[in-house]
């Protein structure tokens, strides 16, 4: 339950339900902590109250928490110190946070350090080239996915389904490949529009490439999960839950678009990416914008 909780954003309720567990004389395990970690507490009171070793999940959530609070040097310190190697997770934690806050020595590091240990994770090349995209330094992007393309690394596309009526619809990013692709891009395009009349503003620095404005914003306009959003609004009744699921992590763009849309056509969108579950509802997200 509090991994659940966890995982939907509702971090209050986890750690209210972790202290009622103490409170019954229920002794927390391992897993306990790593479902209070990711509720943002930190893990102080394992060794010290519960005598619990922490293992590299736990170390994990705590890079992720140092990293997401833009605490960089903090988290690579922590890192380095950790009492056994690093794993894939502890690295890539540290990378996403390097890309999130623009820290390309940083990024480098970390994405080297990652690299060793499974050198064709596309991830931290993907990664890596992000972050020197969105710092303006489209050569040495453009050396990265050379190299990936050299080491034959590929990068996994990103994709978005929804189930309607028993049968799943699949979508990439600007897919002209469903049936009924002329309904889906007229109903983006009038969302896209109304959404804008809202105030929302499209994350051009999304797209990390060395594009025009206007370009960016067709790019956005149909990313995958978005268009999988505008086919499930036109094949279901009004006031329908939408189900999504993503096998990457939502966009910044996207993320904030979906709130404006579930306030525009009121509805719940439930989107499972690969790190958790996000509910908007009423123009704002279960995760209070923090995944």
């Amino acid at each position: 339950m509090i991994m659940a909780l966890a995982q939907h954003g509702l971090g209050e309720e986890a750690i209210e339900l972790f202290e009622q567990m103490l409170a019954l004389g229920i002794k927390p395990d391992h897993i306990t902590y790593v479902g209070v970690l990711s509720a943002c507490t930190h893990g102080g009171l394992m060794k010290n109250a519960h005598k619990i070793d922490p293992t590299l999940s736990h170390y994990a959530c705590m890079v992720d928490l140092f990293g997401r609070a833009g605490l960089l040097q903090e988290a690579y310190k922590f890192v380095e110190n950790m009492p056994m190697e690093p794993d894939v997770i502890a690295w890539g934690s540290l990378l996403s946070s390097c890309k999130v806050y623009k820290n390309v020595d940083l990024a480098k590091v970390a994405a080297e350090r990652l690299l060793l240990i499974e050198p064709n994770n596309s991830g931290a090349y993907s990664a890596l080239a992000n972050v020197y995209s969105s710092c303006g330094k489209w050569d040495d992007a453009a050396k990265i996915r050379k190299l990936m393309k050299a080491r034959g690394v590929k990068k996994e596309q990103g994709l978005s389904w929804v189930q309607i009526q028993n049968k799943t619809h699949v979508f990439g990013v600007e897919d002209g490949l469903h049936p009924q692709k002329d309904e889906i891009y007229k109903m983006m395009d009038k969302i896209w529009k109304e959404i804008k009349k809202m105030g929302f503003a499209p994350d051009t620095e999304s797209v990390l490439h060395d594009l025009g404005v206007e370009v960016k914003d067709q790019i956005l306009r149909y990313h995958s999960e978005k268009l999988a959003i505008a086919f499930g609004i036109i094949s279901t009744p009004e006031n329908t839950t939408l189900r999504i699921m993503k096998n990457l992590r939502v966009c910044n763009d996207c993320h904030n678009a979906i709130k404006f849309i579930s306030k525009l056509v009121d509805r719940e969108i439930i989107v499972r990416d690969a790190t958790r579950f996000h509910h908007f509802k009423d123009g704002s997200c279960s995760c209070k914008d923090y995944w």
